[in-house]
């Protein structure tokens, strides 16, 4: 994918607050490329500060991380689409009925409604979890054969690309032969940053190197005295020229 280096930037809004939020979109709009808005957000604002994101230009990646039966992960993700985001993900492990009638229904609603469609992208292993994590929930498979299976999956589902971690882009790569197939990195740390609760982490330059498309960040950057300096410091990380 051809983007620029701006647009590979996911800054995720991970706060309490809409105006939190607010404030963070304001300060870094002219820098990423996309806001993520997860679980605390959504949950502490709904889906009113989406909608004022998307009013104001910004770009959403909704992060809700749908899991469900396929019905209810459709009709979620067609009220997804109607809130005019760019990008929405499921869980790849909710199986391939479960995303094909997701993307088919957004691809629906957005013709029927004249919305610009969303890309729906497959969660494959979250990066706080490794090995262990897999023994305990009785996965056989490493992380990586987890990973590619789940992205194999997505592809043959109908979705636009995946959530992985850094480690696994390169296989991904190789295992999915789709030139515009999305693979969207969160676990991603610059450099001297705390892993803090991720276990399978990469810089950003390192991620970019490996074939991600975009890199999610958050607490570095929305933590940092000045996010909009931490911003461009990972804006360098990506492209010191």
């Amino acid at each position: 994918m051809d983007a620029s280096t701006n647009n590979k930037l996911i800054v995720a809004l991970d706060v309490d607050t809409a105006q939190k939020a607010r404030e963070l979109f304001a300060a870094l709009r002219d820098i990423a490329g996309m806001f993520k808005i997860g679980m605390q957000l959504f949950t502490a604002a709904g889906p009113s500060i989406v909608r004022e994101i998307v009013s104001a230009g910004g770009r959403v990646f909704l992060d809700l991380k749908y899991h469900d039966i396929p019905n209810t992960v459709a009709a979620a993700g067609v009220e997804a689409a109607r809130l005019g985001i760019s990008i929405f993900n499921v869980h790849a492990s909710g199986g391939g009925e479960m995303m094909r009638r997701t993307a088919d229904a957004v691809t629906d609603i957005s013709e029927r409604e004249g919305l610009k469609r969303p890309k729906v992208i497959g969660v494959t292993l979250l990066t706080s979890a490794n090995a262990q994590v897999l023994e305990e929930i009785r996965v056989v498979n490493s992380p990586q054969q987890q990973v590619i299976a789940l992205a194999q999956l997505s592809a043959t589902s109908g979705l636009d690309g995946v959530v992985a971690s850094p480690l696994e882009v390169a296989a991904i790569r190789v295992a999915i032969k789709q030139d515009d197939f999305l693979i969207i990195t969160p676990g991603v740390r610059p450099a001297g940053a705390a892993p803090h609760d991720q276990k399978r982490v990469m810089t950003p330059a390192d991620a970019i190197r490996a074939g991600s498309d975009y890199l999610v960040i958050g607490r570095p950057i929305i933590d940092a005295p000045d996010p909009v300096a931490a911003a461009r410091e990972t804006l360098w990380e990506i492209n010191p020229l």
